[in-house]
């Protein structure tokens, strides 16, 4: 059985692969980095990642936020992704980004 984060990210590698979007998942454990979103996708050159938690009570560790904020400094974009509402938020994002091509 999917555990309930697992679930968020199959919906949203679901709505990737709808939108057609070049997406990884970065390795975990003592052979990745740390802080790292668990979705990383090119957009029309733009880099975004998303982050998916369980539910709202979820948060991102302080090493998640601190990588998220070096991503979006660098000119890339990211999302916290915990249910539907949250995943729309990103897929509008990227949608529009995918305008500019």
């Amino acid at each position: 059985m999917a555990t309930p984060e697992a679930k968020i990210k199959l919906k949203v590698d679901k709505a990737l692969q709808q939108l057609r979007i070049w997406y990884f998942s970065p390795q975990a454990g003592p052979f990745g980095r740390a802080g790292i979103p668990d979705r990383i996708l090119c957009v029309n050159g733009h880099m975004v990642g998303i982050e998916c938690k369980a539910d709202r009570s979820k948060k991102p560790t302080r090493l998640q936020v601190d990588c998220m904020r070096k991503i979006e400094q660098a000119g890339g974009k990211c999302f916290v992704v915990y249910d539907d509402e949250t995943l729309e938020e990103a897929i509008e994002y990227i949608k529009e980004a995918m305008k500019c091509l």
